[in-house]
């Protein structure tokens, strides 16, 4: 097969294997990470969580990264990104013992809270670091199965890791902790492996302004390079699209993964534990949906386009989504878990390369930053539309209904922007 083939010669390419292998650890500690919050704030006996819970988490944790992710960028492009990948990881070691440390303490939430926030406001600069630095160790012609093999790598490695969190909570009450050290580890071990890339590989390919800015001056930098790098941004009209598009996918894909938590809690078991294990097998199919799209999407990308590609996984989950989600019972959404999984991931491979194959190298880690705030914001924002409309069962046509609607005018968005580009092409 064609995609075998070109794995082969990637896998083939030293340095992408150990870019590669960062990603994997970084990613895999992520998953263990999140299963490990996630199952303390909804899944612990002791909390009654509702929609509205889980809103105020995802804000708490993710709504942050949008006074982060700027930041993020200007330093991306001012340091060596593999120093960013070394001392990174090493921080959120340090930070997820804390954490683990604060678990069995039992103390308040918001000291929890803030402690988890630590950890995930740096994986801000790991992963847009990570996305940035591909283009390093591949040819350009590679991006595109570059991308459909890392980041999905890095996203079945976060499944991988969050299904070992699964398991030993399973295997062990009162885990949480157990498994925040796992994912210390697992982050230490990323550290180690970005040692066996050399200081300099990963760019930027010229590294402007003050090595070490004080605060005053990192606020200016930062307001003047997210100037400069929306401008960049806004003179590559396919990347603007792609990441307009990839907005709107994100708000559905969490309004539904709200909606899921609600089902797996209250609806589908009587008890955290069999709500847990329900959850662990959706983040499975979750999982084997991105799996599908990191085969099938170089194909389809030679075949329709970047853009066309994202407009096809856009259209499907419009049809799939009410089609499997309307039942309300496990088999169907799982079914809509993968369809969710194939053509998210797919998407953002799509993206991904837009975004790396039109902004130039010296404006790339910006632009990954404003992709990470869109992320994250739209990702929040979802959970929020969804604490107003879903029922403390999990049960809302409407927003099944509102989801599918969504990915529909996204689907007919990069559609109509496609004809008129082809409209006005010399």
């Amino acid at each position: 097969m064609p995609v075998v083939r070109d794995l082969r010669v990637l896998l083939r390419l030293r340095d992408f294997r150990n870019l590669l292998a960062v990603r994997l650890f970084s990613q895999a500690a992520d998953g263990v990470y999140q299963v490990a919050l996630a199952t303390y704030v909804v899944f612990s006996p002791e909390k009654q969580t509702s929609p509205a819970a889980i809103a105020s988490a995802m804000a708490v944790l993710l709504l942050p990264y949008s006074v982060i992710g700027p930041f993020a960028g200007v330093l991306l492009d001012r340091w060596r990104r593999r120093q960013v990948f070394l001392y990174g990881n090493l921080l959120r070691a340090f930070l997820a013992c804390i954490t683990g440390v604060l678990i069995v303490a039992h103390v308040p939430d918001w000291l929890f809270y803030a402690s988890a926030l630590s950890v995930t406001a740096v994986n801000r600069f790991v992963l847009a670091g990570l996305a940035a630095s591909l283009p390093h160790v591949v040819a350009p012609d590679q991006l595109v199965t570059a991308n459909a093999l890392s980041p999905t790598a890095g996203t079945l490695a976060a499944t991988a890791g969050g299904g070992l969190a699964f398991l030993l909570q399973f295997l062990a009450s009162d885990s949480d902790a157990v498994v925040v050290l796992l994912g210390a580890g697992l982050y230490l071990c990323a550290a180690l492996v970005s040692l066996r890339l050399a200081t300099d590989l990963l760019g930027p390919d010229h590294r402007v302004g003050v090595a070490h800015p004080t605060v005053a001056e990192g606020i200016a930098l930062t307001v003047r390079g997210m100037a400069e790098g929306l401008r960049h941004l806004a003179q590559r009209r396919e990347a603007a699209q792609a990441l307009t598009a990839m907005t709107l996918m994100r708000f559905c894909y969490g309004a539904l993964t709200v909606t899921l938590l609600m089902l797996c809690r209250y609806s589908w078991s009587d008890n955290e534990s069999d709500g847990l294990a329900l959850l662990g097998i959706a983040v499975g199919f979750s999982g084997a949906g991105f799996f599908a799209a990191a085969v099938i999407t170089p194909r389809m990308v030679g075949r329709l386009g970047t853009l066309g590609w994202i407009t096809a996984c856009s259209a499907a989950a419009s049809v799939l989504v009410p089609a499997l989600g309307l039942f309300f019972l496990p088999g169907p959404m799982l079914a809509a878990a993968f369809v969710l999984g194939l053509a998210t991931q797919g998407a953002k491979i799509a993206t991904d390369t837009v975004v790396q194959s039109r902004v130039d190298d010296d404006f790339r880690g910006r632009v990954f930053s404003v992709y990470d705030v869109l992320f994250n914001v739209a990702f929040v924002l979802a959970a929020a539309v969804s604490s107003l409309m879903l029922p403390s069962d999990g049960q809302s046509a409407v927003l099944i209904v509102t989801v599918s609607v969504l990915y529909a005018l996204t689907a007919v968005y990069l559609g109509r922007q496609g004809n008129v580009s082809r409209e006005t092409r010399p």
